[in-house]
């Protein structure tokens, strides 16, 4: 029996992520490069992908409109930003087709676009599409239920120092799980960064703390800190690669689901 070929549009191709995922889709069976798009005005728009990534003549040039390729591909697999991935979710809602996201730093207003458009299409929208992250995930739900009230909850989150959102999406995510596991509200909870006489730390708080330096790909520590002891849960990127990796594993999994908002839990089947 013959796999059928995915076919994918790579939206925010001439980025760093993008370019990643199209390098690592052309050495993947069963998935097809048909289309990629970044910004209007990018001094790329009109090129071979695989020309400026070093993979020769693609056939597959660089759109500066989704509407232009929507029609080629099966799935769109957007790393773009929080504003143009709305609106591409929109296209693909349009057209029937399924997307994958991986931008962060989208608004309330954003999410709850996010929400409603995806009734009406395949979405998997991921803070972080690493295999490893969405374990540690998982891991720090279970955690947090055990140990409970008891220890004090810090993240750290370390990235290069062009990224745009702070603190990352994935160390938000971690947050919101832990609140959840802790029954709290992390809109009450959360502490973002402390500076000055803030007195004792509360009992309840979640620390959540930013560092921008160099070109470190991603690092998330969580330290559940007790009494005479603490627990610390690390995450290190290496390279891009692995978020690349993941989205095309999202990207051929949500093509054939139902309607619906979808996230690489459900994609690795770590749901409870």
């Amino acid at each position: 029996m013959v796999s059928k070929m995915v076919k994918v549009i790579v939206a925010g191709a001439a980025g760093r992520m993008g370019g990643r995922i199209i390098t690592l889709i052309h050495d993947t069976d069963g998935v097809e490069l048909v289309g990629a798009v970044d910004r209007e005005g990018h001094q790329l728009v009109g090129s071979d992908v695989g020309a400026y990534l070093g993979l020769g003549k693609t056939g597959v040039i660089l759109e500066d409109d989704l509407n232009n390729c929507i029609g080629r591909g099966d799935v769109v697999i957007d790393f773009s930003n929080h504003t143009a991935s709305v609106t591409h979710l929109r296209i693909a809602a349009e057209n029937n087709r399924a997307i994958v996201i991986g931008s962060t730093g989208l608004t309330p207003d954003e999410m709850d676009q996010v929400t409603d458009i995806s009734k009406g299409t395949r979405c998997v929208l991921a803070p972080n599409m690493s295999v490893g992250v969405n374990v540690m995930f998982k891991v720090l739900k279970d955690v947090a239920g055990i140990l409970g009230d008891g220890y004090d909850v810090e993240i750290i989150e370390t990235h290069h120092n062009q990224k745009k959102d702070a603190p990352s999406g994935t160390a938000v995510k971690m947050a919101g799980i832990i609140a959840d596991a802790l029954v709290r509200d992390i809109d009450k909870v959360g502490v973002y960064g402390r500076k000055g006489m803030i007195g004792e730390r509360s009992e309840t708080e979640i620390g959540v703390h930013a560092v921008r330096a160099g070109d470190i790909v991603g690092e998330h520590t969580v330290i559940f800190g007790g009494m005479g002891e603490r627990l610390e849960f690390i995450h290190r990127a290496h390279s891009r690669d692995n978020f690349a990796k993941g989205a095309i594993r999202a990207a051929v999994w949500i093509v054939d689901r139902e309607n619906g908002l979808y996230d690489m839990q459900d994609v690795l089947g770590l749901k409870d």
